[in-house]
């Protein structure tokens, strides 16, 4: 992670766009390089500013959210980009299309300024961020839809431990709560979760969650 991580804001509401800098831009190690209240403009800056993380509202006129970061996800020159969506509700159908278009995790809107520091700062460095509630309401969701899951055979390779570790992840768990489930140490989970990134060719946490709402096994998996 850079020593000062770099912010782009996106958001089309000028009073939340003004809220999140002066949160940034007063976190020690954090400042805010540019603002956007629409899609296109986030993508144009991103391109000119090369931010650490770019916190991406989903919804914004015009461009969406769920469009700009597949824009900047797909972007060769903006490989070094990190964006973790904002989102208002738990319920939120842009959620599941951003992870898919590279989104590195999501919050709410109303997560405490120590929740979203701390996003800002994981996604910095590399790893995914997923709010809970939202995890578990997509999860739900996912599971009575009705679509196609992707071949189970993507996920052929996984011991036991790890494809209980990947349906506790896509569940929201923490690594330290999905220590507590499994009786296992937590540089065990972490052991885990690096084995499960590595074959399944993950770039994070998130992508993680993906690939089990893709394959069913999240469903499979799910706990009564």
């Amino acid at each position: 992670m850079a020593e000062t991580v770099r912010v782009l804001i996106a958001d089309d509401q000028a009073l939340l766009r003004g809220s999140f800098r002066l949160l940034v831009d007063a976190t020690p190690g954090m400042r805010t390089v540019g603002e956007a209240g629409d899609g296109a403009t986030v993508v144009e800056l991103a391109r000119e500013l090369k931010p650490d993380v770019v916190l991406m509202d989903l919804r914004m006129p015009g461009m969406d959210g769920v469009t700009a970061t597949r824009h900047i996800r797909s972007d060769a020159t903006l490989s070094g980009v990190r964006v973790l969506a904002l989102t208002m509700f738990d319920m939120d159908d842009y959620v599941y299309p951003a992870l898919r278009a590279g989104a590195s995790g999501f919050l709410l809107k109303d997560a405490s300024p120590a929740e979203l520091v701390a996003g800002i700062r994981i996604v910095a460095d590399g790893d995914g961020v997923l709010a809970p509630t939202v995890t578990r309401r997509l999860l739900a969701d996912l599971s009575h839809d009705g679509e196609t899951h992707r071949p189970a055979p993507r996920l052929i390779g996984l011991t036991k431990r790890e494809q209980e570790v990947l349906v506790l992840i896509a569940n929201g768990l923490s690594n330290a709560e999905i220590s507590a489930r499994l009786v296992i140490s937590l540089p065990t989970v972490k052991t885990h979760v690096s084995s499960l990134l590595a074959k399944l060719t993950a770039r994070d946490r998130a992508q993680l969650v993906v690939i089990a709402y893709e394959s069913g096994l999240a469903e499979r998996g799910m706990p009564g």
